[in-house]
């Protein structure tokens, strides 16, 4: 079978996201230059993942980056694994659960969607099977092996994370040949991707993928390589096997649609409405960094996630250089760890620490700033700014285009809170 850590990548969002922050605050260790970028790091690999990856791609799915880029990826709570992202969502025709969908039955519908060729290593889960069900297969068409995925959830319309599974990701943190999000006839958006396994390009694995979301949240995410696993695999044929065209048919099926239905409604959310557990925290994130920029910096790219972070690309006309900002709450306990005895304490109690070094992702001379600040009702505000547009591209100026005074005033606006 490819080599897929499904178990690590199926929880629904809401609870991915609620237990990957709790294991995010409690695994802080005391490498300095480590700390300084935790927080800004793991909302950004957040984002990167939910669009790329989705239900069922990468190592990490969505999954939070920790200390020194350590993937902590959250283990969620099966019991409640609907919570939010639940059924009551659904239209009332489905209110009476259908018949269990099994994981055969889920290989059966991938191998007779897809166009003729032989398949191997199949393996799958049912719909009432813990955390979510999925299909994985190797494809071979005649021109190569490539493993093929599945993922079905089901996400609360008109949430942040019903419109985020379907857009594209900024160039800041995502590098793909093409990416183009579309509505079909039945109101389904559907995100069709050309990218890549490794964001760094470190391997040329192509990972192609399908992220689409119905009028009713039903999820279906389905990845694709050129390769017959995602990671560690050789490269065996120059393209994954579907084209963008065939990928949509294939995310588009009524069968992925029928199992969705027939995933185990949680009885806990029924009096949830569509959107009811949006927070506005992905704008308003975004929305306050821009207002607190300094005059005469353009800004080119936008981008945030629903757990507090947010970040923008500018230039004052002497290159790119990006800017990201993550807010956490709660971080009191975490202090000691974070800022050690040496932080300055200023007179509202309000520590703050400032570093200043290398950029993690490998970009050619990448110089990263940070201010790291922690407020007294455990509010974490950390700012960093690079002198280039994305982390592992090479530096497009000499040093970022926000001094660290010009930092150290942002994260410390009272605004953040």
């Amino acid at each position: 079978m490819p080599d897929v850590q499904h178990s690590e990548h199926l929880d629904p969002f809401e609870e991915r996201l609620t237990a990957g922050l709790h294991e995010a605050g409690n695994a802080f260790e005391t490498d300095r230059d480590a700390l300084a970028t935790a927080g800004a790091l793991k909302g950004r690999r957040r984002l990167l993942r939910r669009r790329n990856a989705a239900v069922m791609g990468g190592a990490a799915g969505i999954a939070l980056v920790g200390v020194g880029g350590a993937l902590l990826v959250p283990s969620g709570n099966p019991a409640d694994r609907h919570g939010s992202a639940a059924a009551s969502t659904l239209s009332a025709a489905s209110s009476a659960t259908p018949a269990p969908v099994s994981g055969d039955a889920l290989i059966r519908t991938l191998e007779r969607l897809l166009p003729g060729g032989t398949f191997t290593k199949a393996e799958a889960r049912g719909t009432d099977e813990e955390p979510s069900p999925y299909v994985q297969l190797v494809y071979d068409d005649g021109n190569g092996a490539s493993a093929v995925s599945v993922g079905l959830d089901r996400l609360r319309p008109g949430s942040d994370q019903a419109r985020q599974a379907t857009q594209c990701p900024g160039k800041a943190f995502a590098h793909y040949d093409s990416c183009v999000t579309s509505r079909m006839a039945d109101g389904s958006v559907v995100m069709v991707m050309r990218g890549y396994e490794y964001p760094d390009r470190r391997v040329d694995t192509k990972r192609w993928n399908a992220e689409l979301v119905t009028p009713q949240g039903q999820y279906v995410s389905v990845n694709e390589w050129n390769a017959a696993a995602e990671k560690d695999a050789p490269i065996s044929r120059s393209q994954p096997p579907l084209s963008p065209a065939q990928l949509t048919k294939l995310a588009a099926a009524t069968a992925w649609r029928k199992a969705i239905d027939a995933i185990p409604q949680d009885p806990n959310s029924g009096t949830e409405q569509p959107g009811s557990g949006d927070t506005g925290v992905s704008v308003s994130v975004t929305d306050t960094l821009r207002t607190l920029l300094p005059k005469g910096l353009k800004v080119s790219e936008t981008g945030a996630d629903d757990a507090g972070f947010g970040y923008v690309v500018v230039d004052d006309g002497k290159g790119k250089s990006l800017v990201q900002v993550n807010v956490q709450a709660d971080m009191a306990d975490d202090e000691g760890d974070l800022f050690g005895s040496g932080a300055e304490v200023l007179s509202d109690g309000t520590k703050v620490a400032v570093h200043q070094g290398a950029g993690e992702k490998g970009g050619s001379g990448v110089a990263m700033w940070t201010v790291d600040t922690l407020r007294t009702d455990g509010t974490r505000v950390v700012i960093s700014a690079f002198n280039s547009g994305a982390q592992d591209t090479p530096a497009t100026r000499t040093a970022p285009a926000l001094s660290l005074k010009q930092l150290r005033e942002i994260a410390l606006s009272p605004n953040w809170r």
